[in-house]
């Protein structure tokens, strides 16, 4: 076995949002941004009503509070629906007090090829769970199977079943796991037994367990005075969910820059992996943190349409509505006839490496086809599917892999329950400011004099700078009698002009004393 990856978490937080970004080996391979206010995040559970059933589609539309509608499909209910209504019918009796949920008598479950219709009814109230985010012009995917993610355990209320993560591959700790938990569970709740829970001790997940049971118990505790929609259960936020669920031996550090939140992660590990407190970091420096750990750079450089990865070979990334496109070139490498077969399969190795990592990154999902630079021997073919699939072994979205087809062509297909991450990289032309089109350079000189005229009037002869681009500084400046002079003599006003080598061609700012941007 090779040795562990090293991965460290940056978190910016900023007045808005919240951007963490995951770097292995010092090279970024998630982004996440979570705005300040984030609502309908994947887990959240909330008290919503039934709007609109939907024979055709069997399902229903339900008011949660977003916008618009979200959907929950008759399969997404769940076998143990009714025991979860019924519950809830007697959570919101104000006559009854809901028993705890191990003295609840549970209901059969519902028929898995049943129809909505004869479930639901509108302006029915209804528990739900968001399983993906508001995505594009869509409202929040609901389900009614409802489960509550801890670092080790995630607890099914209303089920009797534990089930131990299949990636534990010893068998041994997997009936260790399972026995245990049979042991501690209470009667009605089912659990999943997560892969880091390996090795851990009975005391650990007791307490979690527990810290799970009473966060859903008291949740029902309140749910009269809630108010239709409202949330219930609200998600860590994603800075703690992604911590839970990343977090293992090869985290070495944690670098936050701001003081609050450095105190709210230090606190969040310490109840989760309380020996890993110590690699909790506040970073305190004057460039901006990303900057300063070369995220900003990486950014620009990957999120763009054409990213290079390896010997000037590159990749062109292009979305549509349907699915997403990642064509594969090899750039400027030689390729003789010789070695051509050769030279493919190692650009369409290291593409494989930098797709999966873009996957993760952009969190594309949906379908993905993948055009690869064409291998005549099949063999080869085989090596790049390989290498597609171990690479995406670390990805924790649900994906499914093709092998290539004879023209090349690989299918992927990505879960994707959060929006994709596009961020805008291209900046605003200075000169023509995104229009295409600059103003006449004949013009530039007049558009000079109309506003240092009225700055004149304005602010009465103050002390001025004028900023330009070096090329009319010098045509400025230039001569015995130069433009400086004769504005000097017409407006009785000394202008100091000043090559500013950022300012676009036709740019020019005019600078007041105190060193600020006059703008008219």
């Amino acid at each position: 076995m090779g040795e562990a990856v090293s991965k460290e978490l940056i978190i910016d937080t900023k007045q808005k949002e919240i951007a963490i970004a995951l770097l292995e080996e010092k090279r970024l391979v998630e982004l996440n941004k979570e705005k300040s206010n984030l609502q309908f995040a994947v887990g959240d559970i909330y008290l919503g009503k039934v709007k609109k059933i939907m024979p055709g589609l069997n399902a229903a539309f339900v008011d949660v509070g977003y916008e618009k509608d979200a959907f929950l499909h008759y399969l997404d209910l769940g076998p143990q629906y009714q025991s979860l209504s019924k519950y809830l019918n007697l959570a919101l009796n104000k006559k009854t007090r809901a028993p705890g949920l191990d003295r609840f008598k549970k209901v059969p479950d519902i028929n898995k090829h049943g129809k909505i219709k004869d479930i639901l009814k509108g302006g029915q109230l209804i528990l739900v769970q968001v399983a993906k985010e508001p995505i594009s012009s869509k409202g929040p995917r609901l389900t009614s199977e409802i489960s509550i993610a801890g670092r080790n355990l995630v607890l099914i209320p209303f089920s009797d079943k534990v089930s131990v993560s299949t990636k534990i591959h010893s068998e041994e700790e997997r009936t260790r796991l399972k026995r245990l938990i049979l042991s501690i569970k209470p009667r009605n709740y089912g659990v999943i037994v997560r892969t880091v829970a390996k090795d851990r001790k009975v005391a650990l997940l007791d307490s979690e367990l527990r810290s799970l049971v009473g966060k859903w118990e008291g949740a029902f505790k309140d749910l009269q005075s809630l108010a239709v929609p409202s949330l219930v259960i609200g998600e860590l936020n994603r800075t703690a969910a992604i911590l839970r669920d990343l977090l293992n031996a090869s985290f070495n550090s944690i670098y936050v820059n701001d003081a609050s939140v450095f105190r709210d992660v230090k606190e969040f590990i310490g109840t989760i992996a309380p020996e890993k407190q110590k690699i909790v970091k506040h970073y305190s420096g004057r460039a901006e943190i990303f900057e300063h750990f070369g995220i900003d750079k990486q950014i620009k450089s990957l999120f763009g349409k054409t990213v290079s990865f390896k010997s000037g070979a590159y990749l062109i990334i292009e979305h549509t509505e349907a699915l997403h496109v990642i064509d594969v070139n090899s750039g400027n490498r030689a390729q003789s006839i010789n070695n051509q077969e050769q030279t493919a399969l190692e650009v369409n190795l290291a593409a494989a490496d930098e797709i999966a990592r873009q996957l993760r990154l952009r969190d594309m999902g949906g379908i993905i086809v993948v055009d690869f630079i064409d291998l005549t021997i099949a063999s080869n073919r085989s090596q790049v599917f390989d290498r597609m699939k171990q690479n995406m072994n670390t990805d924790r979205a649900k994906h499914n892999i093709l092998p290539l087809s004879k023209f090349g062509l690989m299918q992927i297909t990505r879960q994707r329950v959060r929006p994709e991450m596009e961020i805008q990289i291209m900046e605003t032309c200075p000169t023509c400011s995104g229009t295409g089109e600059a103003s006449p350079s004949i013009l530039l000189i007049d558009q000079i004099i109309n506003k240092y005229q009225y700055i004149l009037e304005k602010f009465d002869k103050p002390k001025l700078a004028l900023h330009v681009h070096p090329f009319i500084e010098a045509y400025l400046n230039k001569g015995l009698f130069s433009l400086k002079r004769k504005w000097l003599i017409k407006y009785k006003h000394r202008l100091s002009i000043k090559s500013d080598s950022q300012l676009g061609f036709l740019d020019f700012e005019f600078i007041d004393q105190a060193g600020d941007k006059i703008i008219v």
